[in-house]
Order: structure tokens, then sequence, then C-alpha cells
């Protein structure tokens, strides 16, 4: 585990995708955005990460690491992966676009 600590990942390793939910969305209306983010990644580099993704300012980040959920498919019980997801509050002037107009 330390050896892929030690790895340099790029930004697009980082942040995996935003999360789009009902809860999410209300957060949006705070200037709040929640993203999947790599489980062994700290709030110093998911900051740096997101900056320098969607060039904005970061006032504050919440982590935290979701349980593993167990997954049947049929006989067969598995587990899906565990995951980390982060809350991300910019400043006042900031946006980040989730949402493309077509």
């Amino acid at each position: 585990m330390s050896n892929y600590l030690n790895v340099s990942r790029s930004n697009a390793q980082i942040i995996k995708y935003p999360i789009i939910t009902d809860k999410a969305t209300r957060l949006l209306e705070n200037n709040q955005y929640s993203f999947i983010v790599d489980r062994y990644s700290d709030k110093i580099t998911i900051k740096a990460a997101i900056e320098s993704l969607f060039d904005v300012k970061i006032i504050k980040i919440n982590t935290c690491r979701l349980p593993r959920k167990q997954k049947r498919v049929g006989k067969y019980i598995g587990w899906k992966p565990q995951y980390k997801k982060a809350i991300v509050t910019l400043s006042e002037s900031d946006v980040i676009n989730l949402f493309t107009d077509n």
C-alpha cells in the first residue's frame, strides 16, 4: 500500500467523476460540489487537483470513505468496491459547470 501512495497520479486519476443525486444538486445552491475521488488521496491532493482542473478557489473540503456494500447475483455474493466522496465548497465568485448546454 505504501508503494501506491508514493506514485504520482494525474489530476484526472484523482478526481473520478461528479456525483449527481438529489442531495448533491441541493448542495449546489450553497456552492458545494460532490465528487467521487481516489480512495487513497488526501484533502491536499484533492484540493490541488480540483483547483487545477476547474480553475477555481476552494474554501473548504470534506471527505468520507463510505463502507463496502454487499451485492448478490443469484446464489453468488460479492462486494461492491469501496470509494471515497469529497464535498468541496467553493468561493462565492467561482462556479463549476457540471451540466452542458446544448
